[in-house]
C-alpha cells in the first residue's frame, strides 16, 4: 500500500523547541526512517557498508612505482605494447610490497590480457580524458588465448545447450562466454575459480566453524569454536538451502510470496545459496563480532558457518581510458569479447576514474566484496551487454557512473549480488534497472537519474516505459529477493509525454518487499511494480536525504 508523509497540523507544547526539531524531521524524512512503528514493520537494510573498507576507510595512495617505459612500453609509437605491459606487471608480481604500475599519457596498443594475480598491485594512468592515458584494443577476446580461464564456462554453455535464438534475425547459436565473463584487464586469485558452473569442478569448502546464532541486521554471532581464526581475518559466511522449495532460507529470501521460486534455489544443496564476506572485528569467548550486519538470521532451523575465502586485497585500477574500435553489434549473448575489465576475487579493491568506449561490457565483476567502483564513464555507439555489472558480489559500491552508450542491461544487480549500491548514476540512453534473477537481494539504487522516452502504451492508454526490464533464467526467478531499494530515482522524460500527462513506470517481473522511496521526475509518474512494493514520497524527491547511502554512513560515523 502506498505510504505518504503525515501532513497533519502539528501542535506544540511548552517543549516547543524539542518537539519542533523532531516534527520537522518527521515531516521531511520518510516514515520508514522516522516512524519507529513503520520502520519495525518494514525492514530497511543498512547499505552504508558497501565500498572499500566497509564504507569508512579511504582508498590508499601507493608510492612505489614501476614505470612501464622501463619495460619498453612507449605511448604513441604505433607499436603493440602488450609484451612490454605484461613485463611491467610481471615485475610488480615479484615485488615484496604494494606497487603502482604507472602508464604515461598517450595511447598504448593492447592485444593480450593483462593479468593481476597478486595483492597490492595498482595499474594507473594519467587520466581518462584529453591529455590522459588510453589503452586501445584492436581485436576482441574471441581472438585471444585466455589460457583456459573460461574453459568451464564454455563446457557449461555447450552441455546445457545455452543458446541465443532470434528467428527473425536468423540467429541460433551457443551463448558467447564473453556475455558476462572476461576482460582485457583481469584480476583473479592464482589457480582460483572465479565463478562456478559445473558441479564436477566444485572443490571442497574449507569450513572453519559452525555459527549457532545470529540475528539479521546485527553483527554479533555465537560460534562453536574460535580457534580457527583471529581478529582481522576476512572470511565468508555460508547459508545452504537443504530444506527444499519451502525451506526457511527461501522464506527469508522471498517471504510469504506467491511468486514462483525457481528450482536453482534448492537443486544444488551442497553449494551455498547465500554468501557474505566479512571481517572478524572482535572475539569474546564464543561470541564474535563481524564488520557488517548479517544478511539473514542464523539459528537451528537456518544454520550457517564460517568458511575460508581465497582473495586478493588492495588491488586498484585507475585514471585511464579503454577504447575499442567501432564494431558491429551481433546481438544479445553473442558478443565477440570487446570487454574492458573483469574484476574477480578481490576484497578491499577499487576501480576509479575510468572511461570505456565501444565495449561489449565496460566492467564485469565476480567474487568480490567491499570494492569501490567510482567515477566511471561508458560511451560509444556500440550496444553493450552491461555498462558496469555486479554479480556474485557483496558490499560493492558503484559511485558516480555515467552511461552514454546503449546497453542491454544498464545498471545490473545480477545473480547473488547482495548489499551493493549504484549511487549518483546517470543514464542517457534507454535505461534498464536490471534486477537479474538469481537470489540477488538487499541492493540499492541511490539517487539515480535516467533519461527515457516511453515506448509502450498502458491498458488505459497512458504512455509507459518498462524501466525494470530484467533478465535471468526461469530456474533463478523471481527477479530479486526482499528489501531491494530505490531511493530518489529521478525520471527525465526526453519526449513523447505531454507536460501534465502521467507516465507509467513498469516493473512487471520483479520481487517481493521492494522499497521505492522518492520516485520523481519531470512528468507525473504512476508506478506499476509487481509485486506491490512499499512506496513513499511518490512524485516527490526526498530533499532532506538526497542519498540513503550517505545518510546511513553519516549515522554510523556518529
Amino acid at each position: 500500500m502506498t505510504k505518504t508523509l503525515n501532513k497533519n497540523i502539528l501542535f506544540f507544547s511548552t517543549l516547543a523547541g524539542s518537539l519542533l526539531s523532531q516534527s520537522a524531521f518527521a515531516q521531511e524524512t520518510p516514515q520508514i526512517l522516522s516512524d519507529s512503528q513503520i520502520a519495525a514493520k518494514n525492514f530497511l537494510p543498512d547499505f552504508s557498508y558497501a565500498g572499500y573498507g566497509f564504507g569508512k576507510a579511504p582508498i590508499p595512495e601507493i608510492e612505489t612505482v614501476i614505470d612501464v617505459a622501463d619495460h619498453g612500453a612507449i605511448p604513441d609509437d604505433g607499436k603493440d605494447d602488450s609484451e612490454a605491459l605484461q613485463s611491467a606487471l610481471a615485475s610488480a608480481h615479484k615485488s615484496t610490497g604494494p606497487v603502482r604500475v604507472q602508464l604515461a599519457a598517450g595511447q598504448y596498443i593492447l592485444s593480450e590480457i593483462l593479468w593481476i594475480e597478486k595483492s597490492g598491485i595498482v595499474l594507473a594512468g594519467m587520466g581518462n580524458g584529453k591529455g590522459g592515458t588510453r589503452l586501445y584494443m584492436p581485436r576482441p577476446l574471441g581472438q585471444i588465448d585466455d589460457g583456459g580461464a573460461l574453459k568451464e564456462v564454455r563446457e557449461y554453455l555447450v552441455e546445457l545447450d545455452k543458446r541465443e535464438r532470434q528467428p527473425d534475425a536468423n540467429i541460433d547459436v551457443i551463448f558467447s562466454e564473453y556475455s558476462w565473463s572476461g576482460g582485457f584487464i583481469w584480476t583473479r586469485v592464482p589457480g582460483g575459480r572465479h565463478a562456478t558452473y559445473l558441479e564436477r569442478y566444485d572443490r571442497p569448502i574449507a569450513k572453519i566453524t559452525d555459527i549457532s546464532m545470529g540475528k539479521q541486521g546485527t553483527k554479533a554471532l555465537t560460534v562453536a569454536d574460535t580457534s580457527g581464526f583471529v581478529v582481522g581475518d576476512v572470511l565468508q559466511i555460508h547459508w545452504h538451502n537443504r530444506a527444499g522449495p519451502n525451506g526457511p532460507l527461501v522464506k527469508s529470501l522471498y517471504g510469504e510470496t506467491e511468486l514462483k521460486i525457481g528450482n536453482r534455489h534448492w537443486s544444488m544443496p551442497d553449494r551455498p545459496l547465500v554468501r557474505q564476506a566479512t571481517r572478524i572485528e572482535a572475539i569474546d569467548g564464543d561470541r564474535v563480532t563481524i564488520a557488517d550486519p548479517l544478511l539473514h538470521d542464523i539459528e537451528a532451523e537456518m544454520p550457517a558457518y564460517f568458511a575460508k575465502w581465497e582473495h586478493l586485497t588492495n588491488v586498484g585500477l585507475q585514471d585511464f581510458a579503454m577504447v575499442f574500435p567501432e564494431n558491429p553489434y551481433f546481438g544479445h549473448h553473442v558478443e565477440a569479447g570487446f570487454n574492458g575489465i573483469y574484476f574477480t576475487g578481490v576484497h578491499n579493491g577499487w576501480i576509479k576514474n575510468i572511461r570505456v568506449t565501444n565495449a561489449d561490457s565496460g566492467i564485469l565483476t565476480d567474487d568480490l566484496a567491499n570494492v569501490t567502483i567510482a567515477n566511471i564513464v561508458t560511451d560509444g555507439n556500440h550496444k553493450a551487454h552491461y555498462s558496469v555489472h555486479v554479480g556474485n558480489v557483496h558490499n560493492v559500491l558503484i559511485d558516480s557512473l555515467t552511461v552514454f552508450n546503449p546497453t542491454q542491461h544498464t545498471l545490473s544487480f545480477n545473480t547473488q549480488a547482495t548489499k551493493s549500491v549504484y549511487k549518483d548514476a546517470v543514464v542517457w540512453t534507454r535505461p534498464s534497472l536490471d534486477q537479474h534473477a538469481g537470489a540477488n537481494h538487499q541492493n540499492l539504487y541511490d539517487n539515480v537519474t535516467v533519461h527515457l522516452t516511453p515506448d509502450q502504451i498502458a491498458k488505459d492508454g497512458a504512455p509507459m516505459f518498462d524501466l525494470y526490464e530484467a533478465g535471468g533464467a526461469g530456474y533463478w526467478q523471481p527477479g530479486h529477493g526482499r528489501y531491494n531499494t530505490n531511493w530518489n530515482l529521478k525520471i527525465l522524460v526526453d519526449g513523447g509525454v505531454e507536460t501534465d500527462q502521467e507516465l507509467v513506470i513498469l516493473g512487471a517481473t520483479e520481487g517481493p518487499d521492494a522499497r521505492v522511496i522518492g520516485l520523481h521526475g519531470n512528468r507525473p509518474i504512476r508506478l506499476d511494480y509487481r509485486p506491490e512494493p512499499y512506496v513513499e514520497s511518490l512524485n516527490r524527491r526526498v530533499d532532506k536525504i538526497p542519498s540513503l547511502y550517505t545518510y546511513q554512513l553519516e549515522q554510523r560515523k556518529k
